[in-house]
């Protein structure tokens, strides 16, 4: 009778059980992380208040499923030592000669689709920045100086000698290019629900952009460890119809601590 080899050394690795049981839970863990994690991290984001916000959390969704296999797949292989078998003795398996961290065509399978991710993740990241600057030309859009400092932000408006608000004031489905800056220490200015965020520099501008979309109150925040009080840094916008951004900005006081400039020198 003719002797039956394991497949173990036929080179038929998908007929082993192991391998059968790991792609089994590789196929349950990548459908669980990836719609657990992507739903975890959808709801702590809350609600998104621009399309910048919506892009932020459609990226998530996307990298998240991209992720999933890879992380499934570590994950079966721990689940699936912890299930198999135990071997004891002074000698290895007979299966040890062919573990996957001894195939060439693993290993240069696993830098192949972990460089591809990489590559990925940067052109829909660059994608979606570009997405996002876009307001940053529009001539339309309202400049509003940023000024950050221990422990608070100050808002500076266009068109007027000394309009100066604690609270940030914006019209809905109106570009905004916000010209941000720190008298102290470096800060960073985000807009939670809508999903911008940049540094303020001492003596240094950069700029962000966004379009608020819908009505409502919505959270300013420090994003840059700043000191002491640096959790207490934060304050809120209030996007509003253009009517009542008009109206508020034309009963606010001339307060005298400011002046406004297009290259964003608020003093």
């Amino acid at each position: 009778m003719p002797e039956t080899k394991s497949p173990y050394f036929t080179g038929q690795w998908w007929k082993r059980t192991d391998v059968k049981r790991h792609l089994v839970l590789w196929a349950l863990l990548t459908a669980i992380i990836g719609y657990v994690g992507t739903e975890v991290q959808v709801r702590a984001m809350g609600a998104p208040a621009s399309k910048a916000m919506e892009n932020v959390i459609n990226l998530m969704r996307i990298f998240t499923w991209a992720a999933a296999p890879i992380a499934a797949f570590v994950a079966a292989i721990s689940v699936g030592a912890l299930m198999g078998k135990r071997h004891y003795g002074d000698n290895p398996p007979p299966e040890a000669e062919h573990a996957i961290k001894n195939s060439p065509r693993a290993t240069a399978l696993w830098i192949v689709t972990s460089a591809l991710l990489c590559l990925f993740a940067l052109v829909a990241g660059l994608i979606a920045l570009q997405k996002d600057n876009e307001a940053l030309l529009d001539y339309q859009a309202i400049k509003i100086n940023v000024t950050g400092q221990q422990w608070a932000w100050n808002y500076d408006y266009p068109g007027s000698a000394g309009v100066r608000s604690a609270v940030l004031h914006l019209p809905v489905n109106q570009p905004v290019v916000f010209h941000v800056t720190s008298k102290d220490v470096k800060h960073s200015f985000w807009i939670v629900q809508m999903g911008i965020k940049i540094d303020a520099n001492p003596g240094e501008f950069t700029e962000t952009a966004v379009t608020p979309n819908k009505i409502g109150v919505y959270d300013v925040r420090c994003a840059e460890l700043c000191g002491l009080l640096h959790a207490y840094m934060q304050n809120k916008v209030i996007v509003e119809s253009k009517e009542d951004f008009d109206m508020w900005m034309a009963n606010e006081p001339d307060t005298g601590k400011t002046t406004w400039t297009e290259e964003g020198a608020g003093a």
